[in-house]
């Protein structure tokens, strides 16, 4: 399980990116460098990071399912899942 401050970190990256999106695409359109450079740090949805929801764990994190590869591993053998089975053949 991750550290809840930096799961409350990215979350607040996560508000701020929504907040300013409009104002920095507008910015980039217009091609205002300096005032892009003025929002702040945080307000970049580069600096998002993907979190799987069930631990927090910040690596190998699966988009489709938004969970990393243990919690899906652990998941997908208990039937958790929908769709998904371990492949034999």
């Amino acid at each position: 399980m991750a550290k809840t401050s930096i799961i409350a970190r990215n979350q607040k990256r996560i508000r701020l990116s929504e907040k300013y999106a409009a104002k920095r695409a507008e910015l980039k359109a217009a091609g205002d460098m300096v005032g892009l450079q003025k929002l702040p740090r945080n307000s970049s949805p580069v600096r998002v990071r993907r979190r799987c929801l069930v631990t927090g764990r910040g690596k190998g994190v699966y988009r489709k399912f938004g969970l990393c590869r243990n919690m899906f591993r652990q998941l997908a053998l208990e039937g958790k899942i929908p769709g998904v089975r371990k492949s034999s053949w």
